[in-house]
C-alpha cells in the first residue's frame, strides 16, 4: 500500500491522532455554522438544483442527528441544527421532496424520519400515511441494499413495516459477498451505508457475529487502502467511520493513519 508519510502516525501511538480528529471535528463544525445556512437562504434556493439541495438538506438533518447523540452539549451543533429546523418549517418543503419521482418517497421517508421533535408534525404524519397506503414499506422489488436503508429509516420513524430483518438483509448485501471480489467492482456508499444502517452509525452494536466482522473489516480496510491510494478523500471519510462502526480503532491501523492524513491534507488550504 502506498501511504503518505504526513499526517499521525500509528506506530507511535494515536494522541497525535487523536488530536488531529479533534482538530478537524471543531474545524468541521465551524465551516458548517457558517455554510450550512446556504442550503435555505434565498441564493442557494434561486441557484442551487432542487433535487441535491434537498438531498444535502436531509443528509445535514442526519449529521445533527448523529452530531446531538455523541455530543450534545457542543455549542456548534446549534446553528446548523436551526438550518435544519427552518427548512422543515418550510410549508413547501414537502413538495420538494417529490420534485424527482424517482426520490420521492425514499426522500419523504427520511425527510420524515428526520424531522425535528415538533416541526411539520401534520405534514409528517400524512407522508408516513401515504407511504404506508402504497405499499412502500412492503418488500416489492427492492434490492438488499434499497430494503436496509427503508427498514432504518422507517424504524427510526417509528412506523410499522413487513421488511426484512437486519440479518436477512445483510446476508444478501454487497459487503457480506465483497470478501476476496475486486475493490474497483464494490460501491463504496453500498458498503458503507449498509454498516451505517446496521449499526445506527455507531450508536448500537451491528449484530454481525465475529466472524462476519472479520469478513466485513477485511472488506472496509481494503476500500481504504484503495481510497487512500486514489486520493478519494470524500469516500476515505465514510470508510474511517465505517470502521468505526464495525468496533475497530482506525487510529491504530495503517489504513486509518493514512485515511486520516489525507483527511488533513484536504482540510488545508
Amino acid at each position: 500500500m502506498t501511504t503518505r508519510t504526513s499526517g499521525p502516525d500509528a506506530g507511535g501511538g494515536t494522541t497525535a491522532a487523536e488530536e488531529t480528529v479533534a482538530t478537524l471535528a471543531a474545524g468541521t463544525g465551524r465551516w458548517l455554522g457558517l455554510h450550512a445556512g446556504r442550503l435555505d437562504s434565498p441564493a442557494g434556493r434561486a441557484e442551487l438544483p432542487v433535487t441535491p439541495r434537498v438531498k444535502a438538506l436531509l443528509q445535514l438533518a442526519l449529521l445533527c442527528r448523529c452530531w446531538r447523540k455523541a455530543a450534545p452539549d457542543d455549542p456548534a451543533l446549534e446553528p446548523v441544527l436551526a438550518v435544519v429546523e427552518h427548512a422543515w418549517r418550510r410549508p413547501d418543503f414537502p413538495r420538494l421532496l417529490a420534485h424527482s419521482p424517482y426520490s420521492a418517497r425514499p426522500f419523504g421517508l427520511i425527510w420524515a424520519a428526520l424531522a425535528p421533535a415538533g416541526a411539520a408534525a401534520d405534514a409528517r404524519r400524512g407522508m408516513l400515511d401515504r407511504l404506508s397506503a402504497d405499499g412502500y414499506l412492503r418488500p416489492r422489488r427492492k434490492s438488499p441494499y434499497l430494503h436496509l436503508g427503508t427498514r432504518f429509516y422507517a424504524e427510526l420513524a417509528g412506523l410499522g413495516h413487513e421488511l426484512a430483518s437486519y440479518e436477512e438483509l445483510y446476508a444478501c448485501s454487497m459487503l457480506a459477498r465483497a470478501d476476496g471480489m475486486p475493490v474497483a467492482e464494490l460501491d463504496v456508499c453500498e458498503v458503507t451505508d449498509t454498516v451505517f444502517y446496521l449499526s445506527d452509525y455507531g450508536f448500537r452494536d451491528t449484530g454481525l457475529d465475529a466472524e462476519a466482522r472479520e469478513r466485513a473489516l477485511r472488506v472496509v480496510e481494503r476500500l481504504t487502502d484503495h481510497c487512500v491510494r486514489e486520493g478519494a478523500w470524500e469516500y476515505a471519510a465514510k470508510l474511517l467511520l465505517a470502521l468505526h462502526c464495525l468496533g475497530s480503532d482506525p487510529l491504530r491501523t495503517p489504513s486509518g493513519t493514512a485515511a486520516l492524513g489525507m483527511l488533513t491534507g484536504a482540510r488545508s488550504p
